[in-house]
């Protein structure tokens, strides 16, 4: 069950619940497949749900609630991907086994809940930790990041943000620069803009891939009617992932946030994996693993011009763009190929819902 995510989210859908029917698990996956006009997957039991937006997000919980006492006695595992729904599950008798996937550092995030007044982040941020205290006492947890470890008491498999490493790649060009991910202030959606008006006399085209929220909205419209750059918006990950493919880089933007700090962007492991050189700000976990296996570029944070004289110095260097796009895909396909962490995902849940193979 989600009410936050999108329906086809890459973690929810095409590696978990992927990896759950490949393994020959019926699975019923509760979204918000109305809202986000989505259509549902075939290989899916598909529930609509209302979606969890900024302050509106008693209703959607509610309606989780429901369903959640619907199905306990129909399933045998319920795994929830939203702290909103830890109130879906809790106080509720006779359920299945509940298992809570922990993507991000949620007392952390709030400092990017532009809906949420400053004044109500530090008490918000405390009942953040004290429910994560007590999921850990109730529910099963699968942590998205080792660095999230560290927030609790007790050891949790970690199910990383890995991606599906296809058998071959195409060697990166040399006039297109991608960026797939959510587009928002913080991950860099106006240095993004920027960087694409300052290539634009160079002939070297950006596209950016994903949904944007509402702020950034306005400025991407008005850098598409210009001509400045291509927004495909929201595109299913699979459909996503092809469009990196042959380009010149892959942007991550991120600003230096709480929340970026000791996660590893998954857009840098989608870039290594379809063989392209990464350019990215110096958040640790993105530095760590570019400077490890030498597969792109750290640009500072909040410099357009820097971010563009680093695409300028690949598309000249056809040499070093090749090797780190090769350097990158090697690294990827040996350490952060989905299907080596999917076996023990599939393996843990099977545990925890009594399953006899």
């Amino acid at each position: 069950m989600t009410v936050v995510h999108h329906p086809e989210d890459a973690r929810i859908l095409h590696r978990q619940i992927r990896a759950l029917v490949d393994a020959g698990h019926e699975v019923t996956y509760a979204a918000p497949y109305t809202a986000r006009g989505v259509v549902p997957r075939s290989w899916v039991n598909s529930v609509d749900l209302p979606r969890a937006a900024e302050r509106k997000r008693i209703s959607a919980v509610l309606a989780a609630r429901k369903l959640f006492k619907r199905m306990r006695s129909k399933v045998d595992l319920v795994l929830i991907h939203d702290p909103e729904l830890l109130f879906a599950v809790w106080g509720v008798r006779k359920r299945p086994p509940v298992v809570w996937d922990v993507h991000e550092d949620t007392p952390a995030t709030l400092s990017l809940k532009h809906w949420l007044p400053s004044f109500l982040r530090p008490p918000v941020r405390f009942f953040a930790r004290l429910l994560e205290g007590t999921a850990e006492r109730h529910l099963h947890l699968l942590l998205a990041e080792t660095a999230y470890a560290g927030r609790f008491k007790h050891a949790h498999l970690i199910v990383p943000n890995e991606t599906w490493v296809p058998d071959t790649v195409t060697a990166p060009g040399g006039d297109r620069v991608v960026y797939l991910g959510w587009l928002s202030w913080a991950r860099g959606v106006r240095e993004a803009v920027e960087v694409a008006r300052i290539l634009q006399p160079y002939k070297v085209s950006v596209e950016l891939i994903g949904y944007a929220d509402p702020q950034s909205r306005p400025m991407l419209n008005e850098a598409v009617a210009e001509g400045v750059l291509e927004w495909r918006d929201f595109m299913p990950n699979d459909e996503a992932l092809k469009r990196l493919d042959g380009a010149l880089a892959g942007l991550s933007l991120l600003h230096d946030e709480p929340n970026y700090r000791h996660s590893m962007p998954t857009k840098i492991v989608e870039y290594m994996a379809h063989g392209i050189p990464v350019i990215t700000t110096p958040s640790p976990r993105a530095v760590e693993l570019v400077e490890r296996y030498d597969s792109g570029v750290v640009v500072p944070w909040q410099d357009p011009k820097a971010v563009a004289q680093a695409v300028l110095t690949l598309r000249d260097d056809v040499r070093e763009r090749q090797g780190q796009g090769a350097r990158g895909y090697a690294a990827a396909r040996a350490n952060h190929h989905w299907p080596n962490s999917a076996k023990r995902f599939v393996a843990q849940l099977e545990a925890w819902a009594g399953v006899k193979k």
